[in-house]
């Protein structure tokens, strides 16, 4: 699953964001904007998926779709809510093209604004320059 959710946040970095990016293991260490959405897998797995971003990743998102340059924070947790919902329903069209254990997504929550210390099963960190976003998926009923 975390296969499908990589693809679909290299592609919003690709396509959307359109700058060079690189993807590391781990996450991120910074302040960031921390948003999730639940998925249950075909097989009946429940899983929270994490989208965790510095304050000047969610600014570049915020520029592209708003074209401000400089957002207040309740914009800034509206563009984390929004940057989660578009990768992971883009990765729920990977997955179901793939035929690999497609899911269905619930709405997207904010969590907070601050360190990630959310217990994960996997995670991967994007970079575009120094900003980060950070992807983790933790099973739920395991």
């Amino acid at each position: 699953m975390l296969k499908s959710i990589e693809e679909a946040t290299k592609n919003f970095c690709i396509h959307q964001i359109r700058a060079p990016h690189e993807l590391k293991d781990g996450i991120t260490d910074k302040r960031t904007l921390i948003a999730y959405i639940d998925i249950e897998t075909q097989d009946s797995k429940k899983h929270r998926v994490y989208i965790a971003s510095d304050e000047n990743f969610m600014q570049r998102v915020s520029k592209l779709f708003l074209e401000e340059d400089e957002s207040d924070e309740e914009t800034l947790k509206d563009m984390a809510l929004e940057t989660a919902n578009l990768i992971i329903g883009s990765a729920k069209v990977i997955a179901e093209e793939e035929d690999k254990n497609p899911y269905t997504i619930s709405t997207p929550h904010f969590e907070k604004i601050g360190e990630f210390d959310y217990e994960y099963d996997q995670a991967k960190t994007i970079a575009v320059e120094n900003d980060e976003l950070t992807i983790a998926v933790k099973e739920l009923n395991a």
